[in-house]
C-alpha cells in the first residue's frame, strides 16, 4: 500500500543536492552502490558493515577491485588472527567464527580476509558497531543514506518465524540499527535518509506491533517514514520478487514511491544461450520432482518450468526442489506443468497429431482394439526373476502365468469367469486379425536381463520399472510413418522403445511418456545475477572468487537492483 499521498500535500518532497556518502548495512555484495553506480550517481563507498567472508570477498571484487593495497603487511599472524576474531567475522552467515575457527585458516585465507575488510571500509559485525564508527561529519556538505537490509530468517515464511521482537534472533538485530542511530542522535550527526529492505512478512499480523514500534522510534529520533511493497515485475525484472521497502527521512519531507511500468522481459530473455551440462539433471533427479505423489509447497506454487517471470530466487536456488526453484527445459513450452508428464500416451499422440494404427490390449477389460493407440499391460516377476504377464483367469490364484514364447487367447465372449488363457510355448491367435505373442528377437540390456527383451513384429517389448515389474506396450514396428519427437514410438530400426506407465486407482494402466529425453535444467549463477538486475560485467568480477554454491546464495538474498534504482531515483 501507498502511504504517502497526504504527505504529499503536507510537506515537500526531498530531493539530493549533495554529493552521497553511502553507509550500507547488511550489505551482501553491494546491490545499493550498484544501484547508484547504474544511476551515473557519484558517490563514495563511505561504510560497510558485512560479517560474511563470502559477501566481504564480493564487495570487494566488485566495487574496490583496484584497490590492491596489503593492509596486512606491517601487522604479524597473531595480530592478524586476533584482530579477526575481534572483528567477528562468519564463514556461515549464521554466527561469528570462534577463535580456533579463525585459527584453522591458513595464512593466506587470514590476510586476504583482513585485506579485504580493510579495502571495502568495513565495520563487519552490527553489534560491535558504535555511532563514531559511522564517522558522519560535515553533514552540510554531503548527503549520507544509510541502507539496513537486516536478516529476514525469522520474518520469512520459510523461517521458524521467531520474528524481530527478540535481539538474539537474527531478524531481532533489526534492534542494533536503533541502538547505533541513537548513539550518532547523542553525537548530533545522524544520516539525512535510512532505507530498509525486508520481505513483506515485516508488516504481517505477527510481526506488526513490531514494525510500528520501530516506525515509532524512528519518529521520535526525527524521521518521517514511508513504506510500500514493491515487486521486481514492475520495474523491468522478470522475478516475482516482493520485498518491502522505507524510506525514512530526516526532517519534515515526503517522499512518493515510484510508478509502475509495463514488463517487456520473460525469464526466457534473461537466459544464457550456452550452458554447460553441470547445470541440467540427472534422470533420477527428474523421475523426482515430478513424481504423483510429490508435496508441492515451495513459492512456485507447481512444478512449472519455463516460468514466464522467475520464482522468487532463494538462497539455495541451486539445490532446492522444483517448485521452489527456477528450472528450464527446451524441450516443452513455457509454463509447462511437470505433473503434465502423467498423462497418457494418448494425449501426447494427439498433441503431436499422429495417427498410427497401432492395435493394443487394454489390459483390464482383456480385448483388442484398433483406436490407433498403443495400451500396456503390467508385467509382474517371481521370486526365480522371471518375468510374466499376469492373465485373470478364473484359478486359485486368479491368473494365469505367460512368460517367454507363450500364447495368449484373450478371446473369451462366453465366459463370465474365465477371462484369458495361456498355451505354454505356443504363440495362439488372439482375434481373427492379430497374432500377438511374447517371443524374443533380442535384448537391449547390457547385462541381458530378460525385463529388458526385445520383441518381433507384432510382439511385446518389456520395461524396468522402478515401481516393481515391468510394462509391456504392443507396438506395430512394420508402421514406417511413425514418428515422434521423442521416439517413443521406435527406432530407425523399428524397435519399439520404452513406454513408461502407471496405475489407475481402480488397477488399470495407462501410459505415460518417457523422461529419459526431455532435459531440464536450473538456472545458472549468471542468470540469478541476471535476474537481481546485475549486468554481466560486474557478475564476472564477483563470481571469479565463488563457487556456485556461494553464487547462489549471495543472489538470493540480494536486493533487486532495477527496484533500488527506482527507489532512489525519487530521490534525485
Amino acid at each position: 500500500m501507498n502511504q504517502t499521498s497526504i504527505f504529499d500535500m503536507m510537506y515537500p518532497k526531498y530531493k539530493i543536492t549533495k554529493p552521497i556518502r553511502l553507509i550500507e548495512l547488511f550489505g551482501g555484495y553491494g546491490s545499493q552502490a550498484l544501484a547508484l553506480k547504474y544511476l551515473g550517481v557519484k558517490f563514495e563507498h563511505w561504510k560497510l558493515c558485512e560479517w560474511a567472508i563470502k559477501s566481504i570477498q564480493a564487495y570487494k571484487d566488485i566495487h574496490c577491485e583496484n584497490d590492491n593495497t596489503d593492509y596486512s603487511r606491517d601487522y604479524s599472524m597473531q595480530d592478524i588472527i586476533g584482530q579477526l576474531y575481534f572483528y567477528g567475522i562468519s564463514s556461515n552467515y549464521n554466527e561469528p567464527m570462534t577463535l580456533e575457527q579463525v585459527k584453522r585458516l591458513n595464512e593466506t585465507q587470514q590476510r586476504k580476509i583482513f585485506n579485504n575488510i580493510k579495502a571495502t571500509h568495513n565495520l563487519v559485525n552490527i553489534q560491535t558497531t558504535h555511532g563514531t564508527d559511522l564517522k558522519i561529519v560535515d553533514t552540510d556538505k554531503y548527503e549520507y543514506i544509510m541502507t539496513y537490509s537486516f536478516p529476514c530468517q525469522d520474518l520469512s515464511l520459510a523461517g521458524k518465524g521467531k520474528g524481530m521482537s527478540d535481539t538474539s534472533t537474527r531478524s531481532g538485530l533489526l534492534w542494533e540499527v536503533e541502538r547505533i542511530l541513537t548513539e550518532c542522535k547523542e553525537l548530533g550527526t545522524m544520516p539525512q535518509i535510512l532505507l530498509m529492505e525486508n520481505v513483506p512478512q515485516v508488516h504481517s499480523l505477527d510481526n506488526m506491533a513490531d514494525f510500528h514500534k520501530w516506525q515509532v522510534r524512528l519518529e521520535e529520533l526525527g524521521y518521517k517514514n514511508y513504506w510500500q511493497d514493491l515487486i521486481a515485475t514492475d520495474y523491468g525484472i522478470p522475478q516475482t520478487r516482493n520485498r518491502c521497502f522505507m524510506i525514512s527521512i530526516l526532517g519534515e519531507y515526503s517522499y512518493t514511491f515510484p510508478q509502475t511500468k509495463p514488463l517487456k522481459l520473460k525469464l526466457k530473455d534473461m537466459l544464457e544461450d550456452n550452458v554447460d551440462g553441470k547445470y541440467y539433471l540427472s534422470d533420477k533427479m527428474i523421475k523426482y520432482i515430478s513424481a504423483d505423489n510429490q508435496k508441492w509447497t515451495g513459492n512456485n506454487g507447481e512444478a512449472l518450468i519455463n516460468k514466464t517471470y522467475a520464482s522468487t530466487l532463494n538462497t539455495n536456488e541451486g539445490s532446492r526442489r522444483c517448485d521452489a526453484s527456477n528450472y528450464i527445459s527446451e524441450d516443452v513450452e513455457e509454463n509447462y506443468n511437470l505433473k503434465n508428464i502423467h498423462k497418457t500416451l494418448r494425449e501426447t499422440l494427439e498433441n503431436n497429431e499422429i495417427k498410427e494404427e497401432i492395435s493394443y490390449i487394454d489390459a483390464y477389460n482383456r480385448k483388442i482394439r484398433d483406436d490407433n493407440l498403443s495400451s500396456t499391460i503390467s508385467t509382474r516377476v517371481d521370486a526365480s526373476n522371471n518375468t510374466y504377464i499376469a492373465i485373470k483367469n478364473a484359478t486359485k490364484q486368479g491368473y494365469l502365468k505367460a512368460t517367454d514364447g507363450d500364447g495368449i487367447d484373450l478371446a473369451q465372449p462366453n465366459s463370465k469367469t474365465r477371462r484369458g488363457r495361456v498355451q505354454k510355448g505356443s504363440i495362439q491367435t488372439l482375434t481373427t486379425q492379430n497374432n500377438l505373442g511374447v517371443v524374443t528377437i533380442g535384448n537391449y540390456s547390457p547385462s541381458n536381463h530378460n525385463a529388458s527383451r526385445v520383441v518381433d513384429n507384432d510382439g511385446l517389448a518389456p520395461t524396468v520399472m522402478e515401481n516393481h515389474g515391468t510394462i509391456t506396450a504392443i507396438i506395430d514396428k512394420n508402421n514406417k510413418n511413425a514418428k515422434h519427437q521423442q521416439d517413443l514410438i521406435q527406432d530407425a530400426n523399428g524397435i519399439a522403445k520404452t513406454l513408461v506407465c502407471g496405475t489407475h486407482g481402480n488397477g488399470g494402466h495407462y501410459t505415460k511418456t518417457l523422461m529419459n529425453d526431455l532435459r531440464i535444467r536450473k538456472l545458472t549463477p549468471r542468470e540469478c545475477f541476471r535476474l537481481m538486475g546485475v549486468k554481466d560485467e560486474d557478475y564476472e568480477k564477483c563470481s571469479k572468487n565463488q563457487s556456485d554454491s556461494s553464487l547462489y546464495h549471495l543472489a538470493g538474498d540480494s536486493i533487486v537492483v532495477n527496484v533500488l534504482m527506482a527507489i532512489f531515483k525519487e530521490l534525485l
